[in-house]
């Protein structure tokens, strides 16, 4: 009797540790979300990079910070906003705000609400949001015509992009090794819980990404550990003309295709349509 006892509290115990996982998932995934860290682990004079920095009041509890760019040649410039991924700050992203930079374009990189330097804490809207803030700054502060600012996210950044993109009018929507939503993403790294009916954030780029009308250029890596490569193929799919593909190489959080001819050219063709050296 006391074995058969034991054996039906194997199930009860399980459903326990089940519905335990269930009510840390539902109570948590802020955090799961957006993972902030305050500190800076390099800065742009590492790595040579002249830059203005920038703090955009948002309301009484909300500063954004960021790291602005310039080209020389500001007369015929062209600006890239980039929403960075849900972890770390702007600190992390500086190799592509170089790469990017290099190409000719001006770069401005910010932090969301709760991340570095900025304060308040981050929430779908608000990240949405402080990316609106920041578009409107190059507007009104740097005078960048709408047409002349392109925005780039790459991975959570590529969503609040997309979502960007749809309020505003930019020159082009840059997205990289990014998801078609919270809930599909979730459900991928979750499988046996039922994400979608816990999950509070939406981020549903696949749905969002339909109305953009602007040029897209949608990249993602077939080596991609975290965010499957054919939710790169869904959002491309579901994105309307006009727009391109290309493949990265890497995992996840490798950068081994900026030495890719083909990820460059994509990006000079986009910022730079009728110059002759995107042809090449």
């Amino acid at each position: 009797m006391k074995v058969l006892k034991m054996l039906l509290w194997i199930p009860v115990g399980l459903l326990g540790v089940y519905l335990v996982i269930l009510f840390y998932i539902y109570f948590n995934q802020d955090k799961m979300v957006f993972y902030p860290t305050d500190d800076f682990s390099v800065l742009p004079e590492q790595f040579d990079l002249h830059y203005e920095n920038i703090l955009i009041e948002i309301d009484d509890t909300t500063t954004i910070h960021g790291w602005y760019f310039p080209q020389k040649e500001s007369h015929d410039a062209k600006a890239v906003l980039l929403c960075h991924g849900n972890a770390g700050n702007i600190s992390h992203r500086l190799e592509t705000a170089k790469y990017l930079h290099e190409l000719g374009v001006a770069v401005f990189m910010f932090d969301y609400r709760g991340y570095g330097k900025s304060t308040g804490s981050p929430t779908e809207e608000g990240v949405y949001n402080d990316a609106e803030n920041c578009f409107d700054w190059l507007l009104q502060t740097k005078q960048f015509k709408a047409e002349d600012i392109f925005i780039f996210g790459r991975s959570l950044g590529g969503a609040v992009a997309i979502e960007l993109a749809k309020r505003v009018q930019s020159g082009g929507l840059i997205v990289e090794s990014s998801f078609t939503s919270s809930g599909d993403l979730g459900a991928k790294l979750f499988p046996f819980f039922p994400i979608k009916t816990l999950i509070r954030y939406s981020f549903n780029s696949v749905a969002t990404i339909s109305e953009i009308k602007v040029q897209k250029l949608i990249t993602h890596s077939p080596e991609d550990e975290l965010i499957p490569y054919a939710m790169g193929q869904s959002l491309f799919k579901a994105a309307a003309e006009p727009k391109k593909f290309v493949d990265l190489s890497g995992g996840h959080n490798s950068r081994t295709y900026f030495d890719d001819p083909a990820y460059k050219n994509a990006l000079l063709e986009l910022f730079f349509p009728d110059s002759v050296d995107s042809k090449e």
